[in-house]
């Protein structure tokens, strides 16, 4: 009975100061979603768990023996174990790199490329001491060890003060040029979200088979707005330059079907 008594309570005061390190996160965390406060509550539990662990088998003579045992060979074991887990300390190292230069928090959205090529795209929704976990616009989740996170190249938006997208649309050859210019600048100065605006201009930025393209740059305070103002945008234009009577030419199929005569 004592034996059990002896692990209860070491199991207890593990988890009472595993949830006093949560506890303390969480007030922390709704001031600032910096990553290297969830990798350092990290590190915290896994840390409070290493010392129970040692301090309870201490507690026992024949784990206490083995202990013994184990530190006296501890070079070779710990050759053994660093060799053995190499890749998941390089996670560990990569992790406190990334905590520390901090070149995206969570809740924010990042792109990561590598070699050219995107592995990840989405929102940072965890950092732990071995991997960052990316929740893609698809909802699916991409969890990527902090390895790679601190070789690739993260695009983050969220270091920019405001955000600028891109608009096209081709109007026919025909069309009034300076109307179709004060329409499309009309609409994107009258959207809620869009900021800016004296500082964007619509340009003819190039020829088309179908006609000429008018570009301009929509600016907004983040991504998100970025998003749901080019969607608004894109829509308010095919109606604004329906009634303003200003074709947006597409490419058509006329098929000629001739009659056979049988001789």
């Amino acid at each position: 009975m004592h034996f059990l008594v002896k692990i209860g309570l070491f199991i207890g005061v593990g988890l009472a100061l595993n949830q006093l390190v949560n506890l303390i996160y969480r007030i922390v965390s709704k001031k600032t979603n910096a990553i290297h406060l969830r990798f350092l509550k990290s590190i915290f539990n896994v840390m409070i768990d290493v010392v129970i662990i040692y301090s309870l088998v201490q507690q026992f003579e024949i784990t206490k023996d083995i202990s013994k045992a184990l530190l006296q060979s501890g070079t070779l074991i710990v050759a053994i174990a660093t060799f053995a887990a190499q890749q998941a300390l390089a996670n560990v190292i990569s992790g406190i790199s990334v905590s520390a230069s901090r070149p995206y928090n969570v809740n924010e959205k990042i792109r990561v490329l590598q070699g050219g090529t995107v592995l990840a795209e989405g929102m940072v929704t965890d950092v732990t001491i071995r991997h960052t976990v990316i929740r893609q616009f698809n909802g699916e989740c991409c969890i990527v060890p902090n390895s790679i996170m601190d070789s690739a190249v993260i695009i983050n938006t969220n270091f920019t003060e405001n955000v600028g997208n891109f608009i096209e649309i081709t109007v026919s050859y025909d069309t009034d040029i300076e109307k179709a210019v004060a329409v499309m600048k009309k609409i994107c100065e009258e959207h809620e979200l869009t900021i800016e605006t004296e500082k964007s201009s619509v340009t003819v930025s190039g020829y088309t088979p179908d006609g000429l393209t008018l570009k301009t740059t929509i600016w907004t305070r983040n991504l998100n707005d970025s998003f749901k103002a080019c969607s608004d945008i894109r829509i308010a234009l095919v109606e604004g330059f329906r009634e303003n009577s200003i074709e947006i030419p597409y490419q058509t199929v006329t098929v000629h079907y001739t009659k056979e005569v049988a001789p």
